[in-house]
């Protein structure tokens, strides 16, 4: 019972971490001035896309660990670092180049873009063997949840800890790799 919630523990931690840039957009989002029920639906999407992203990356994760081992692993594990990365930096950087808004297609290829990183992590936690029913739980129950967070917050308050929030998740993206790495 205690390895269980260790895991579920480990997995929501995971998933709040990518779950961040969807929260750090919502929040630039929110300023569209949205209505409940759009704000609802955006986070179902960014749900949705965060399950099915990783889904396909544990696939591709699994078939890779069956063909190559532990150097799978390490490839895993050095994703994680270059992804907790890429998000520390776009995090610290300035500029909002958002060109996409959220209605119609706009809004699918914001929930993609969104859940892009999600897709790495599947990667790895494919390779690692992870149960998939609880990665895509706890990271499409996450992604929801802290895309409405931000999307409230974002019509209330005008971006206070966007940038932060996105680092903060790389930071923790940027720990797993380093723990995947070194065993």
């Amino acid at each position: 019972m205690g390895e269980m919630f260790g895991v579920i523990f480990t997995l929501s931690l995971m998933a709040f971490a990518l779950a961040m840039d969807a929260f750090s957009v919502g929040l630039g989002m929110g300023m569209f001035k949205l209505r409940l029920r759009q704000i609802f639906k955006i986070g179902l999407i960014i749900g949705f896309f965060h399950i099915w992203m990783p889904l396909l990356g544990m696939i591709a994760g699994k078939f890779l660990s069956n063909k190559f081992g532990e150097f799978a692993t390490y490839v895993g594990g050095g994703l994680l670092l270059l992804l907790g990365i890429q998000m520390i930096w776009s995090g610290f950087k300035k500029e909002d180049n958002s060109l996409i808004t959220p209605v119609g297609w706009g809004l699918l290829l914001f929930g993609f873009t969104v859940s892009l990183d999600s897709f790495s992590v599947g990667l790895t936690l494919g390779i690692y063997g992870a149960q998939i029913v609880i990665v895509l739980a706890c990271f499409g129950i996450t992604a929801t949840i802290l895309t409405w967070l931000g999307l409230l917050i974002g019509r209330k308050v005008q971006g206070w800890l966007g940038s932060y929030s996105e680092a903060l998740g790389g930071s923790i993206l940027f720990a797993f790799g380093i723990k995947l790495l070194l065993g």
